[in-house]
């Protein structure tokens, strides 16, 4: 099992970076549901995303998958986030051939936000995603969630393009890895709401 261990800065706590198991669903799953949920309350909580249903084919057994969690030291799982093989859905985003995944289902308890994990969280993300050759992070984040948009930034992504999607307003990102980040400053950025 890979794992990092990562002090907080504002306490003693330990927290441990571990990859997803089978044995670990049984925890990860409702609370990767939960925390969705309370982010999209706007949507039906019964229908359960592909991605989730499928949750071990696409995460654990997928070829570029692997889903990593964040437990405090006394094993309170407090963050996840994941990468599948990104399934070109999005036509309009013209992205070319080079090995994508997207980054998904990146929750952090609110108790340990603004500490470094959801940070730590991506960088063990896209070490393994180097290990497994991935050329390009793709991810979708929506204006309506406070802070996504700058944290993102924060790690090197950039605008891909801003449109709306079933309804929701939604931002496209990308990182090509092994490539100088484009950096944008936010407030080139204008979003319109």
């Amino acid at each position: 099992m890979n794992k990092i261990g990562m002090q907080r800065t504002d306490s003693n706590r330990n927290i441990v970076i571990s990859t997803v198991t089978v044995q670990d669903m049984e925890t990860v799953l409702p609370y990767v549901i939960e925390f969705r949920k309370q982010l999209f309350p706007m949507l039906d909580p019964q229908k359960i995303p592909r991605d989730l249903q499928d949750f071990k084919q696409l995460y654990l057994d997928g070829q570029t998958g692997t889903f990593l969690q964040a437990r405090d030291k006394s094993g309170k799982l407090v963050g996840v986030i994941g990468m599948l093989a990104y399934d070109y859905r999005f036509p309009h985003l013209d992205l070319d051939a080079r090995k994508t995944v997207e980054v998904a289902r990146l929750f952090v308890d609110p108790d340990y936000r603004r500490s470094g994990l959801g940070t730590a969280l991506f960088r063990q993300l896209t070490k393994v995603a180097k290990e497994k050759a991935v050329e390009r992070l793709y991810l979708h984040t929506h204006p309506f969630l406070a802070g996504a948009h700058e944290f993102w930034l924060k790690q090197g992504f950039y605008l891909k393009d801003f449109c709306d999607e079933s309804g929701f307003p939604t931002i496209h990102m990308e990182l090509l890895l092994g490539q100088p980040s484009k950096l944008i400053c936010s407030a080139e950025l204008e979003l319109s709401k």
